[in-house]
């Protein structure tokens, strides 16, 4: 039992958990499942839906954490890849056609893969401080998409693209395989390859593993730019779920959200060890207590309190530190009262026993 509350994942699980039991017995349907047309509809089918975007998003920033970096520039690459994507489809004489969409597609994809690259230049060959060197791009990105769209919201009508967001497959959302298989490349190169002992090393002590050979500079190099495919990924998917270029609005705040579901699922700001697991229960976590403070009805201007509150108390239940408080307060005060059993009887117990003999 110790073994397991002291695993990295426990508490992350727990709290998860812990939301969703609270839903259930505020609103047992919170995890009624019902089927129309052969697709499963409810609200945890809307969770894994919805939380697509962020958990690409939150992969991507997984691994540039692991490094000892951040990518504050994830929410502007999302709106920049929808704003190519959505323009491409507008301005073709077929919208609705598959050849459109896939020329959409990849070339937002490169152009999300151009933005990364662009961010692991300035960290790795340039040498500027992470949070600054993607600061530039996040203040930078959202002017670019205004550009690329004239500063208007950009609106198509193309089923296939919509499909992306809003289609089914095998009765699930067609979104949930993407953010699935995007899971499994991360976790197949990260944890069965040796790049991920490499990113580790990386981030533990990036000079060190320079001075034992391990190419530093390109591992960093390579995380910004799969941080940004991922976040070019996501802003397909968000512009496809309202079919429209929104340069402001898309991925806004996302890139705090990710580095929270980070953190929420144990892996450390300090860079080197991480968990592709944690991520995904971090995810799943700020998704359902999304959904829970729009089924409480709380007001979106005390939203954010509320979601604060929360999340602070989330993070204490899962504090080390806090941990090892509680156990040294639980032993001071079982010693306490092993002491007290075992105290000698005082000295006029010890005088009324001899005058009685």
């Amino acid at each position: 039992m110790k073994k397991l509350v002291r695993h990295r994942l426990f508490w992350p699980i727990a709290a998860l958990i812990a939301l969703i039991v609270v839903n259930t017995i505020a609103r047992p349907q919170f995890i009624g499942i019902t089927i129309r047309d052969g697709e499963l509809y409810g609200p945890l089918i809307d969770i894994l839906r919805n939380s697509a975007p962020l958990m690409l998003v939150a992969l991507g920033m997984t691994i540039v954490i692991a490094t000892r970096g951040i990518d504050l520039s994830v929410g502007a690459i999302m709106a920049v890849s929808g704003a190519v994507a959505l323009t491409i489809i507008d301005s073709s004489s077929d919208p609705g056609g598959m050849g459109t969409v896939a020329i959409a597609l990849v070339t937002a994809l490169l152009v999300a893969l151009v933005l990364g690259a662009w961010n692991g230049l300035l960290v790795s060959v340039v040498g500027i401080q992470p949070i600054i060197a993607t600061l530039v791009l996040m203040l930078a990105g959202r002017g670019v998409a205004l550009l690329i769209t004239d500063g208007f919201i950009t609106t198509v009508t193309s089923a296939p693209y919509k499909f992306i967001a809003t289609g089914y497959v095998l009765a699930l959302p067609f979104a949930l395989f993407i953010a699935a298989a995007a899971i499994a490349v991360v976790a197949l190169v990260e944890r069965r390859t040796a790049l991920g002992v490499l990113t580790e090393a990386v981030g533990i002590n990036p000079e060190a593993s320079r001075l034992a050979g391990v190419r530093a500079k390109g591992i960093v190099f390579g995380a910004y730019v799969a941080s940004g495919v991922l976040a070019g990924l996501a802003g397909i998917l968000y512009s496809s779920n309202i079919m429209a270029a929104d340069a402001n609005a898309s991925g806004l705040y996302i890139e705090l959200y990710a580095i929270l579901a980070v953190v929420l699922g144990g892996t450390s700001l300090m860079g080197g060890k991480f968990t592709i697991a944690g991520t995904v229960v971090g995810v799943f976590t700020i998704q359902t207590l999304e959904s829970t403070i729009l089924f409480l009805g709380v007001p979106s201007a005390q939203a954010p309190v509320f979601f604060a509150a929360v999340v602070i108390v989330v993070v204490l239940v899962q504090s080390p530190q806090l941990h090892r408080f509680m156990r040294r307060l639980t032993r001071r005060r079982r010693d306490d009262s092993n002491r007290t059993d075992a105290a000698p009887p005082a000295p006029s117990q010890i005088q009324t026993e001899v005058v009685s003999r």
